[in-house]
């Protein structure tokens, strides 16, 4: 590939140099994944009574931390395996497009690990060892996502580890450590978030589809296809917002909830924006409205308790 056609693609997706390129690096509009279950997990024990805010603090920051540092394995190991290369849109471009040393990117990851561990410590201290095991397989199923001798990101399952383990899980441990209880309540009102998360690494398939069937990947995307992939899709947004609304008629969501049926206009947004489209970076748009019907979710669902418990 030409320098100008790398320069082509760098000015498409908007790839600036400076400050621009590091925080590419960690994909950020992944980070609504991190975000949102802490935020959500909080408002969950808000609801239910006080908070402790350096506590939720605390989580937020390891949260980004480690899914910032999944997103520098990636980057790393994809580059290894030589599934990335300058063309590739869905990625920060860090090693293929500005040059910066492999090596480097995954020490990093493993920096933000580091300091992730010095944060869930003290979480730990001031809530419950048992954290720590579960945050310990939290980030090794981070790092094997896309490390080990077979990635996760190889087979039908990225989904469900990605959307299980930053939702549910992540909503759990954020609501345990300002609690000390885990209820059924706090797991139904998880389900809708897993779902969304899950479906921001599904979209990302379904854009990668093709670069990761010629690179030996069996995702979902890859085993059904784009056409029925992107329906699949349609239906888990349908899903997500049917159990949202179940939740709140059968009273374990508070009306003030109806509020995040507004994100479904993102959602229908990444519909339209998939439908048609064969080349990945065409499918950008609809990437990023992914990350933004979950943000938008997550944040209207925290709000609406957040309104809940004050009132």
């Amino acid at each position: 590939m030409t320098t100008k056609d790398t320069a082509e693609i760098k000015e498409l997706l908007n790839e600036r140099e400076g400050f621009h390129k590091w925080w590419r690096l960690m994909r950020p509009h992944t980070l609504t994944a991190s975000f949102v279950p802490v935020f959500v997990g909080t408002m969950i024990a808000f609801n239910e009574g006080t908070i402790n805010w350096l506590l939720f603090l605390a989580m937020m920051i390891a949260s980004l931390l480690i899914q910032a540092a999944t997103n520098m394995f990636n980057e790393y190991y994809d580059f290894v395996r030589g599934l990335d290369n300058d063309q590739s849109v869905g990625i920060g471009g860090s090693i293929v497009r500005d040059g910066m040393h492999p090596e480097r990117i995954r020490n990093i990851a493993l920096i933000f690990y580091a300091i992730s561990i010095g944060i869930g410590i003290y979480i730990c201290i001031v809530s419950s060892w048992w954290i720590a095991i579960i945050g310990l397989f939290c980030m090794a199923i981070g790092y094997l996502y896309t490390g080990g001798p077979i990635p996760i990101s190889y087979t039908p399952f990225g989904e469900i580890f990605s959307g299980v383990l930053m939702g549910s899980v992540i909503i759990g441990i954020t609501y345990y450590i300002q609690t000390s209880a885990v209820t059924m309540e706090m797991i139904w009102i998880s389900i809708p978030v897993t779902i969304f998360i899950g479906c921001i690494n599904f979209a990302n398939n379904i854009r990668d589809r093709d670069g990761d069937k010629r690179g030996g990947r069996k995702t979902i995307a890859v085993l059904l296809g784009r056409p029925n992939s992107i329906n699949l899709l349609a239906f888990l947004f349908i899903a997500a917002f049917a159990i949202t609304i179940i939740l709140i008629l059968i009273g374990i969501l508070p009306v003030w909830s109806f509020l995040t049926l507004l994100s479904a206009l993102p959602a229908i947004g990444v519909i339209k924006g998939f439908k048609g489209k064969t080349q990945a970076i065409d499918m950008m748009p609809a990437m990023k409205n992914t990350g933004k019907t979950n943000t938008i979710y997550g944040l209207l669902l925290g709000i609406s308790l957040l309104i809940s418990g004050l009132l």
